[in-house]
């Protein structure tokens, strides 16, 4: 370590016993610094962590003139690692690699190592592809404001965004984490088999003038990536307990207000309901051995009436799976006869 580096760390733990004798925890480096990544203009990042409110009292920023170098003293409290520790992101060598080089208080010490371990397992489980998931849809939302401005700068923003998210989705999905900084975003990605175009295009967006080109590359990216980390999901046979239920919700949702909806001629209406009854579809085959039912793609704006028979045949259809199942559509001539059943408990 350099002697401004290690000045600057001394001065942070004779100003801590000074201010705040009891809110320092411990000092950790990362970074450049610690992974020997450095260059001449490379700050000190530090892991500067805090028990309290206090602590925050060690926290600044500053530029030293004879070097040109900023540093930024940030503190961060054992909850901003526990948040860390959930792998919203894949920057965790703040959390996973600080070198340890202070310790006051030996408990929250112990606590660091711990979640040091929870998050490696956390990366080793299966739980680990939903925050890929949760990264890939954050990147769709930054790509929608790609695509609903047309302001140059804030396009740059949020299509940097859209890589980053999509760049963390990949190494979370490896069960792994960035350990070096931006510089070395590429080489880290290349330790697996991904295609050159997808690293091309992420590069071309960074230099592209062009909106309409930088909207085209960003969809192609968060389209190669969506498939890149796609996993085969078992389903499981649908069963008589499993699905019980199902077509008659459809039915009592749905159904009527379609053919509702095409009594008064409302396209909107008949839309929106065939839209809802198409997430459940969805839903429902995305878990079950189901066949998947277009209806959506089978819609009809010209003529609403359609729509109805539409939405039939897939109840039809869907019946049979039902009675596959040994269920059979539960249906009572009146309000009386369901009542007599509904207290006997036959219901």
């Amino acid at each position: 370590m350099n002697y401004v580096n290690r000045k600057i760390i001394d001065s942070i733990i004779s100003k801590a016993e000074t201010v705040c004798p009891n809110s320092l925890a411990l000092i950790g480096i990362y970074g450049s610094v610690a992974t020997g990544d450095e260059y001449e203009k490379s700050d000190l990042d530090l892991l500067i962590l805090i028990n309290d409110e206090k602590g925050y009292k060690l926290a600044t920023g500053f530029i030293l003139d004879d070097s040109k170098i900023g540093y930024d003293l940030y503190c961060t409290t054992i909850n901003g690692l526990r948040f860390d520790s959930e792998c919203h992101s894949a920057h965790l060598s703040k959390l996973m690699d600080s070198k340890i080089i202070y310790i006051k208080n030996y408990e929250t010490y112990e606590e660091l190592c711990c979640l040091r371990e929870k998050t490696k397992l956390f990366l080793c489980s299966d739980e680990r592809y939903k925050r890929v998931d949760e990264l890939i849809e954050k990147a769709k939302i930054s790509y929608a404001e790609v695509c609903l401005y047309d302001d140059m700068g804030h396009i740059r923003v949020c299509v940097c965004d859209v890589m980053l998210s999509l760049a963390d989705a990949i190494m979370i999905y490896h069960g792994t984490y960035f350990k070096r900084g931006v510089k070395r975003i590429f080489d880290e990605l290349s330790q697996f088999s991904l295609d050159n175009v997808f690293t091309d295009n992420m590069k071309k967006i960074s230099e592209s003038k062009d909106i309409y080109e930088i909207r085209s590359l960003a969809k192609d990216i968060i389209l190669y990536v969506e498939k890149y980390v796609s996993r085969e999901v078992e389903k499981i046979n649908p069963t008589k307990e499993n699905i019980a239920g199902t077509y008659e919700e459809m039915n009592s949702n749905w159904r009527n207000k379609v053919e509702e909806a095409s009594k008064r001629n409302d396209c909107f209406s008949s839309f929106v309901n065939m839209c809802s009854l198409q997430h459940m579809i969805s839903d429902i085959s995305s878990v079950f051995k189901i066949d998947y039912f277009d209806l959506m793609g089978n819609f009809q704006p010209d003529c609403i009436k359609e729509n109805e028979k539409i939405v039939d045949s897939f109840l039809n259809e869907y019946k049979k799976i039902y009675n596959g199942c040994d269920l059979y559509v539960k249906s009572y001539p009146d309000v009386d006869v369901f009542v007599e059943d509904y207290i006997n408990g036959l219901v």
